[in-house]
């Protein structure tokens, strides 16, 4: 399929260049590959985050902008050359993608938002091994400063880098002072997130230490309960680095063994994590399958065990 897809961008390339105000023949590639239109445009769209009729809509729209710049040519010719009856439509359609007028576009040469030519290749993961530890660890107590953050996906949180900076020297030393049990060292602990993770929602974010003891007075506590606890090793800057590892390590590591967050304590902030086996999961899903064949064609009543 990845070389149907690219075959489909160079059809669309070579047409752009023989014919740019004629509509791309995706049904003409389809067929010379084998395919359906329909298998066509959706495997292009779910690849490459836009239908094909958007990537053509943006590749046309680079080509008329680089005319306009590189060229002394009307609006009108570029806009016939293009496929569009009148200025007007090419003006509303070069707005939509570059965000400027194509007179503005002229005179300032720019901004233009250029869309690259596409090509489709095969990525294999999961060739690097994971260097992962699984222990038991008993309850906890994670002591230390907490705040309400915004959640950022990428990048250093300002807010957390904030909230760490406005800890003095001392109170951290503090902490480490009272670090008695595992996992050791000052913790950078992320809570109460939302479900979803969107980005921009508000997190908990705890810079602290682990300890059995009571926490002294004027410090934010996490309870965290007895359970597993997975360890991933990392190497390299923050955040960049472990946000990588994270994402690399736990997109393998998930499907073989289904985490679950069982249901909070009334602290919302307590969180408690169990892990169960794949083979445990495929029983308990192949379970459910089961119950709702033989519910199928019967009557739903509330003595259903899909009911309960």
């Amino acid at each position: 399929m990845i070389a149907v897809l690219n075959l489909a961008v160079d059809d669309v390339e070579s047409h752009l260049v023989t014919d740019p105000s004629a509509p791309v023949d995706a049904s003409g590639t389809a067929t010379r590959t084998g395919t359906t239109e329909h298998h066509l445009r959706r495997m292009f769209a779910s690849l490459a985050g836009m239908p094909l009729s958007e990537y053509v809509r943006r590749r046309r729209m680079s080509l008329a902008a680089s005319d306009l710049v590189t060229t002394n040519d009307d609006l009108l010719t570029i806009a016939v050359r293009y496929g569009y009856g009148s200025t007007e439509a090419f003006g509303r359609a070069f707005r939509a993608v570059h965000g400027v007028g194509p007179s503005d576009a002229r005179r300032d040469g720019g901004p233009l938002r250029t869309q690259p030519r596409i090509r489709f290749h095969l990525t294999v993961e999961g060739s690097v091994p994971m260097d992962t530890r699984i222990t038991s660890l008993p309850a906890v107590r994670l002591i230390g400063y907490a705040k309400r953050v915004p959640l950022i996906h990428e990048g250093i949180n300002a807010h957390i880098a904030e909230h760490v900076a406005s800890i003095a020297v001392e109170e951290v030393k503090r902490l480490k002072s009272l670090n008695d049990t595992e996992p050791s060292g000052v913790l950078a602990v992320s809570d109460d997130l939302d479900p979803d993770r969107t980005e921009g929602s508000e997190l908990t974010y705890l810079h602290g230490v682990a300890t059995t003891a009571a926490a002294p007075e004027g410090l934010d506590v996490i309870q965290v309960p007895a359970g597993d606890v997975g360890s991933l090793p990392n190497r390299g800057s923050a955040p960049a680095s472990p946000a990588g590892r994270l994402g690399s390590d736990l997109g393998h590591l998930v499907p073989v063994a289904a985490v679950a967050a069982a249901p909070r304590t009334r602290d919302r902030r307590h969180p408690r994590l169990r892990c169960r086996s794949r083979d445990r999961h495929l029983r308990a899903l192949a379970t459910r399958r089961a119950r709702i064949g033989r519910r199928d064609g019967a009557a739903e009543d509330s003595s259903s065990p899909m009911w309960r």
